[in-house]
């Protein structure tokens, strides 16, 4: 079969001008321009594929995995309340939850902190711990008397340091998959942002007399020159190139909150630790009660009574609590053998770990460092250009070699390009620049900040009660944390509250002067908030049980 090719002379051509007859029109050339950017970005979807692959899959692993983590973390919490804490179980399942789903919002990037979360659990659970354990004849508590005891809390410190490690020990660990579920989302909005840019004119009409034009002669077998290919496609990715220096700093960022996360601050360890330090606290609070009844009779009065007919269901039998609160002071005793709890872990938890995912992704990330480096050399290679031919297509003719200057990439490098004229940076390019270069110096500011501020705490004298009723300085905003500025003090709230008694047959809590002491005192909040009437004796023998267990586990000052 014969093919003939009809030529003629197209003087309105724009792009494959030549003396020679040609059988291009005008209309062809704009298909053919049409033609170069569909390629282009197939191309470039086709080089990104498995890095996008990867990333996107990864990001989806990681994100069952902490799921994973949560959720088991979460269940442990639960079935502590439920196994060791169980009059106030049902009441604590719901800040358990809260706290979870902060936690779960912190690590995918929400506006909130670490210490947020972990003190808002702590002011809820305090007045279930006071009216619970530590004081189990309290029954039906006001509002009023229950946001008292929330906004004593962050005053008198009931549980402690407990509060304070576990908010260090998870900012600590949590802030390496925040900065990795954000670097993830970079790295993504980086590939999809290359794949999209748009062509220059200069650049589609380089890329069209590189490809199509020969065909406007007959010449449709022909390669462009190795040399020549490179020109266009330095010139045309020019600004995408300019990605290389910040796309490697983010491949070591990665490296490092990986490395993060596989080392000292463990994500896994950290959440399912979340159980054995509320239980810490709690304990801690118990050891304390007397002092706390005392400062808390102080601050918000003695709870209000509710006078009436009450159901059964609402009223903690004196028995039975006593004997929950000498089960949970037992359980003190356990819990230096770190035992865990008979929980079984989801069928959908995955069985890779985090750390197994964490090393095969950064291997091949780490192989991508010269990604957009080396993309007009990728682009070139395979069977757009001539390599083992005697001939070539440079722009004008078929010849032997390319012989103009072949320059390197980088938008400085193409004011020497012969090929096609850059003009300058491509607005969305620069501004991805801009993101990945923020995100790379706060990720190693950050770093070097908490490497000194947790240095100095690991290394730090251990500190007493007065150092345990200080907001923790170890970490900022980002870090999850916030300072002692940003709190509520119970003085303030309730001065307010006072001020304006919307019922003033109800018994307001009162604001006194705090007076915290270490010192011993006797236990007389057990016998006032017991409940009345004839089970006056059995609160007197309730009350000896507790002396006798507090003096048994509270060691006695020197």
């Amino acid at each position: 079969m014969v093919f003939v090719h009809f030529l003629l002379i197209e003087s309105d051509l724009q792009i494959c001008q030549d003396r020679a007859p040609t059988c291009c029109t005008k209309k062809m050339e704009e298909s053919y321009q049409a033609a170069v950017r569909r390629e282009r970005m197939q191309s470039i979807q086709a080089l990104n594929f498995e890095l996008k692959y990867m990333i996107v899959g990864h990001t989806t692993a990681f994100q069952e995995a902490f799921e994973s983590f949560l959720r088991l973390a979460e269940n442990r919490t639960r079935s502590l309340f439920e196994a060791a804490y169980r009059p106030m179980a049902k009441e604590a399942a719901e800040p358990v939850k809260e706290l979870f789903t902060d936690i779960s919002l912190y690590i995918l990037g929400a506006e909130t902190t670490v210490e947020n979360a972990v003190l808002r659990f702590f002011d809820s659970l305090f007045p279930l711990v006071y009216s619970r354990l530590i004081n189990p004849g309290i029954t039906d508590l006001s509002e009023d008397y229950t946001e008292c005891l929330r906004l004593t809390r962050q005053d008198i410190n009931p549980f402690g340091h407990y509060s304070k490690n576990m908010v260090t020990e998870l900012s600590k660990s949590l802030w390496a998959s925040r900065m990795l579920s954000q670097a993830l989302s970079l790295g993504t909005e980086v590939i999809n942002t290359t794949e999209h840019a748009a062509l220059t004119k200069e650049c589609s009409r380089a890329l069209v007399r590189m490809q199509y034009c020969p065909h406007c002669q007959g010449l449709t077998l022909i390669r462009p020159c190795v040399g020549y290919c490179l020109n266009v496609m330095r010139g045309c990715l020019a600004s995408v190139s300019e990605l290389d220096m910040q796309w490697r700093e983010y491949i070591s960022t990665l490296e490092y909150l990986t490395n993060e996360m596989g080392a000292s601050h463990d994500l896994e360890i950290a959440l399912t630790g979340i159980w054995n330090s509320i239980n810490e606290a709690i304990l801690h609070a118990q050891l304390n009660g007397p002092q706390l009844s005392a400062t808390v009779d102080k601050v918000c009065g003695q709870p209000k009574r509710q006078e009436g007919n009450l159901s059964s269901g609402h009223i903690v039998p004196l028995k039975k609590a006593t004997e929950a609160q000498t089960l949970v002071l037992a359980h003190a005793s356990l819990n230096n053998k770190r035992s865990s709890l008979p929980l079984k872990a989801s069928k959908n938890d995955k069985s890779r770990s985090l750390k197994k995912i964490s090393r095969e992704f950064i291997n091949y990330m780490k192989r991508s460092r010269t990604f957009y480096a080396s993309i007009a050399e990728r682009l070139c290679d395979g069977d757009l250009v001539m390599r083992d031919s005697s001939t070539c297509w440079n722009g004008e003719d078929v010849v032997e070699s390319y012989t103009s200057r072949v320059v390197s990439s980088g938008l400085k490098a193409q004011i020497n390009n012969p090929e096609l004229k850059v003009r300058g940076l491509d607005p969305l390019i620069s501004n991805l620049i801009d993101k990945l270069q923020n995100f790379n110096q706060l990720d190693a500011e950050k770093a070097k900040l908490k490497l000194e501020r947790w240095s100095s705490r690991d290394t730090g004298s251990g500190g007493g009660r007065s150092e345990e009723l200080e907001t923790s300085g170890d970490c900022d905003d980002e870090d999850g944390c916030q300072g002692s500025g940003d709190r509520i003090h119970t003085a303030d709230i309730l001065k307010d509250k006072r001020t304006h008694p919307e019922n003033r047959n109800e018994p307001k809590p009162t604001m006194k002067k705090i007076v915290t002491t270490t010192t011993t005192s006797t236990v007389k909040s057990s016998s006032k908030h017991s409940v009345t009437g004839n089970g006056s004796s059995a609160a007197l023998s309730s009350s000896l049980v507790i002396l006798t267990a507090l003096a048994v586990l509270w060691p006695c000052p020197p």
